[in-house]
């Protein structure tokens, strides 16, 4: 059994904390978010002290190959990635910020994740947390189903409606601001961290084909182990998370050409198909969990 971050760590948090200037609420002014680097130094250890010998990034040529698509030939380019804990971000990039090649380094200053609101506006330990990381926050459908339920009113339902739409809109232009500038624009395609036990916290978000559009090449990135994993007796404070060591693989796929692998599944579909859009995105997910489980017969 792990011990919680909050115990293992909690030694670290008020110098956290005093270092982050990230807002505690969001709107569409403040939605890039660069990464804090001295909140980042609080993050390594989280890695450093937890992660087995052997763990790092798994067929780096593909990450490479997906590095030169982006920085030498000028293509946008989209990471889909599982998602299994809070740690998945800051380890794809403490292993490329500690590799041995310049483009290793400058693959992970590139980087640039789809966050939701909860990391900023969850607590001040946890906003901190994601601070170290450059990122674009929006306002994901699951949290506006869940207000819109709240909702008293109408018009409360409609004022939660409109500031989704203000903050996504945002999004979508600091997004394509990023990919003017050569960054990688880093998504969790399921939106959430999966939970045992819960499949459907696995399944991917129909909005996923939209990114399927919007850029030029993608690589699929499975992850095998973690060393921070959620506690099924708080599964809703990520301060309670439980640190383990544990051998941790990150797999990339060759690079992929978004639209045409996009176009070959519409193709396969019969014509009067209902949710074409869910299709692509579940295909994206059954690969992840393909590469993922081929990663695990040989990862131990």
């Amino acid at each position: 059994m792990g011990i919680p971050l909050k115990e293992k760590y909690g030694k670290y948090f008020a110098q956290l904390t005093s270092v982050s200037h990230a807002a505690a609420k969001i709107n569409e002014e403040n939605i890039y978010q660069e990464a804090n680097q001295k909140a980042r130094q609080f993050m390594d250890p989280l890695l450093s002290e937890n992660l087995l010998p052997d763990s790092g990034l798994n067929h780096i040529e593909n990450f490479k190959a997906f590095y030169d698509a982006v920085a030498k030939e000028g293509k946008h380019g989209l990471i889909l990635m599982e998602h299994y804990t809070n740690l998945d971000l800051p380890a794809i990039v403490y292993f490329l910020d500690h590799g041995k090649e310049d483009w290793q380094q400058d693959f992970a200053k590139r980087v640039v994740a789809i966050a939701g609101m909860k990391l900023n506006e969850e607590s001040p330990f946890v906003r901190a947390f994601a601070e170290g990381f450059t990122r674009v926050v929006i306002y994901p459908t699951r949290s506006l189903s869940k207000a819109e339920a709240a909702a008293q009113t109408a018009e409360e339902k409609a004022e939660e409606e409109k500031k989704a739409r203000k903050i996504n809109m945002a999004a979508m232009h600091a997004m394509d601001d990023c990919k003017k500038r050569g960054q990688m624009i880093l998504v969790f395609p399921s939106g959430t961290r999966y939970r045992p036990g819960k499949p459907e916290t696995k399944k991917g978000l129909r909005e996923i084909d939209s990114y399927l559009r919007l850029f030029d090449v993608m690589i699929l990135v499975s992850i095998n182990g973690n060393c921070l994993r959620i506690n099924p007796a708080n599964p809703d404070d990520m301060l309670m998370d439980l640190v383990e060591e544990d051998k941790l693989l990150l797999t990339a796929s060759p690079v992929i050409d978004c639209k045409k692998f996009r176009k070959e599944i519409l193709d396969e579909l019969p014509a009067d198909e209902s949710d074409p859009k869910q299709k692509t995105v579940d295909r994206v997910m059954a690969v992840l969990q393909r590469q993922h489980d081929e990663v695990e017969k040989i990862r131990l």
